[in-house]
């Protein structure tokens, strides 16, 4: 596994190491590269293999013509030198990308391809040759420029992705701050409490503790009414209290004319004249109520209890459609599931789990196709709920493919570290690391993902 860094910075060592390399690959030849001489004309000193006598000038060709074709072409040993020890280094580089072993393999065979063909691997030609003042395709020069390229594209794709990592944590907390906050409002105003921003953040803090029944209020029987009436072929005593003589009772006790037991409680809570509470009683213990928040006539909360008078099931209409869209499920006195309908379809959407009373996961289906695609995990840090990392599923199978991990940093929450499963084997192919919320690393462990 080879480190990519995301800002290679560029490498001013190397055109004066490649200088070096070259000049000892002639220094091992003798004198440097050898340049293939015309034939002599006939006579000449240059035929016997010696030097001319000082003073002298050697005898020109006789026929041009003759000298052109007769220039030997082939490699020289200096250029066979060159070449091997250019490809020794582009192979080194290359095979770094495997490891230690791999750069070694591959330093090994360039060399020998270089010494063998006097021709500079992956450059198209022998060392040295020129293409018109260009750097030739697969030259250091080239490659160098290539990868500066390719890591400018790299470094402009991870600011994409900061800006829509970010985006993505300010919506989970928006989300989050205005769930709580409507509650916390929707409960203050029925109560006719005061709705100030610490109000609303105790109120939240409280929402998720199980709501329990109201008690009925232990007034002498003498201060209501009494009348009688059938429902459903149940003969029905009610007990009325109209406290303030309007003619509309704030409360109406309703109890079984043969057993004696108690029914059903109806309540005016705001003094309107309507009721806007209902409460259904089984065997002296409250079961379920109803009631009305925004004064319609029609019930837009449900509560379910259980032992103790606590609530085991709230239901909330937020938008007051008629359909519930909000859902708390409470076990032992403590809130651990919600349920949220966010687009009005009918389907939630976003599930949030809570564990001791804190938030943990919330599971969300942002494409809205019924399927869960991201789930934000939570941990405590200076007593508030921060993300702690987010997994999301990019490709639709219902597992997640990219796994990002968070870190708290003067206040900010910042990126550390995001992985990727590319090939959806459940195994990181790329894992890259952050620092102050910047791209600093890029691991690749999957060969077929290079390059990137």
């Amino acid at each position: 596994m080879r480190p990519h860094n995301a800002a290679r910075p560029r490498r001013p060592w190397l055109p004066a190491f490649l200088t070096l390399v070259l000049a000892l690959g002639c220094a091992s030849t003798g004198s440097g590269p050898d340049v293939a001489s015309p034939d002599p004309a006939p006579g000449s000193s240059a035929g016997t293999g010696t030097n001319p006598q000082p003073g002298t000038l050697p005898s020109p060709p006789t026929d041009v013509s003759t000298q052109v074709d007769d220039v030997d072409d082939s490699p020289t040993a200096g250029k066979r030198a060159q070449s091997a020890m250019e490809g020794m280094l582009i192979g080194a580089i290359v095979g770094a990308q495997a490891g230690p072993i791999g750069a070694a393999v591959g330093g090994v065979s360039l060399l020998l391809y270089g010494a063998i063909t006097g021709e500079v691997p992956l450059s198209g030609g022998p060392s040295g040759s020129s293409s018109g003042g260009r750097h030739p395709r697969g030259s250091d020069a080239a490659d160098e420029a290539d990868l500066e390229d390719e890591i400018e594209q790299e470094i402009a794709r991870q600011g994409s992705l900061e800006d829509e990592i970010q985006a993505e944590l300010d919506r989970q907390e928006a989300i989050l701050r205005r769930i709580d906050r409507d509650e916390s409002l929707r409960e203050a105003e029925a109560q006719g409490l005061e709705t100030t921003t610490e109000d609303l953040e105790q109120r939240a803090t409280e929402t998720r503790r199980s709501p329990k029944a109201e008690g009925l209020r232990d007034l002498p029987v003498s201060i209501f009414d009494e009348s009688r009436r059938q429902e459903d072929g149940r003969a029905l005593k009610v007990r009325s209290l109209d406290a303030d003589r309007d003619g509309a009772p704030e409360e109406l006790r309703f109890f079984d004319e043969t057993t004696g037991a108690l029914v059903r409680v109806e309540l005016d809570r705001d003094y309107d004249g309507n009721v806007d509470s209902w409460t259904i009683y089984q065997r002296g213990s409250v079961q379920e109520t109803r009631r009305d928040n925004d004064g319609d006539g029609q019930p837009d909360e449900w509560l379910q209890f259980g032992s103790g008078g606590l609530a085991t099931l709230r239901e909330v209409d937020r938008d007051g459609d008629g359909m519930k869209d909000a859902f708390y499920l409470y076990r032992g006195g403590a809130l651990y599931e919600e349920r949220h309908d966010t687009d009005g379809d009918g389907t939630p959407d976003r599930i949030l789990r809570y564990a001791g009373g804190q938030l943990t996961v919330a599971e969300e289906d942002t494409k809205n196709d019924g399927q869960t695609d991201t789930w934000t995990h939570y941990k405590v840090f200076a007593r508030q709920e921060i993300v702690d990392r987010i997994e999301k599923d990019t490709t639709g199978d219902g597992k997640p493919d990219v796994f990002e991990t968070y870190e708290q940093i003067a206040g900010r929450l910042l990126l550390k570290e995001r992985g990727e499963d590319k090939n959806g084997d459940g195994e990181i192919d790329i894992r890259s690391i952050y620092e102050g919320g910047k791209l600093k690393q890029r691991q690749i462990n999957d060969p077929a993902l290079l390059p990137l």
